[in-house]
């Protein structure tokens, strides 16, 4: 597989990529969760009201549902996002702590692969492999995936990159996916790699 492209986009972006403020690692999980389907500037600004009321797993977890809606209400989804974060801080209360494997990471309420992912990669700082809508674009663009699947583009990405360039991968293709391999019309004569691009005539 041919990595010029990763090689030069992580060349070409910010040593640090961050989408969500907050790096507390239950904080930081609580906000992956709020970002599905939702814009992380969004977040961004619910965040700060959500945590300076409930500031940790056990707080949150004995939050009134109704005031945990209010707070959320800016969000999509807001209603089941309250239910998720709710039951979400419970467990991580009763146990005591957050898990740190992808394996028992899903296994906690309103926890999927990619949030396991996020979590793993920017708080225990290990391999991860974060399958949005913009890394999928991007990952399937560049030749790296030809499925549409996160659970294929994941495996097809761990086969083929070493597992201390996943996080960098990860992040590098999502920041370019938002800001010039877009959906409908990528900005291709403006792409640092569109020569290393097997779409780039096809987009």
């Amino acid at each position: 597989m041919d990595k010029s492209a990763f090689k030069i986009l992580d060349k070409s972006m910010p040593e640090d990529i961050n989408f969500l403020d907050e790096r507390d690692d239950f904080r930081f999980l609580v906000s992956v969760v709020l970002s599905a389907q939702t814009r992380d500037d969004y977040v961004n600004k619910v965040t700060p009201v959500l945590f300076s009321t409930w500031p940790d797993a056990a707080s949150l977890a004995g939050a009134d549902i109704t005031a945990l809606e209010e707070v959320l209400h800016p969000l999509g989804f807001y209603k089941s996002k309250a239910r998720n974060v709710k039951a979400l801080a419970a467990e991580v209360s009763r146990l005591g702590y957050i898990p740190g494997t992808i394996e028992e990471l899903v296994k906690l309420p309103g926890v999927g692969r990619k949030t396991a992912n996020c979590y793993i990669g920017h708080i225990l700082g290990g391999g991860a492999v974060i399958v949005d809508t913009h890394f999928a674009r991007v990952a399937k663009r560049l030749g790296y995936t030809d499925s549409d699947d996160p659970a294929k583009i994941e495996k097809d990405i761990r086969a083929s990159f070493d597992e201390d360039e996943l996080m960098r991968l990860s992040m590098t293709l999502n920041l370019h996916g938002r800001q010039t391999c877009h959906a409908r019309k990528p900005e291709c004569a403006s792409c640092p790699v569109a020569r290393h691009c097997p779409s780039f005539t096809q987009v």
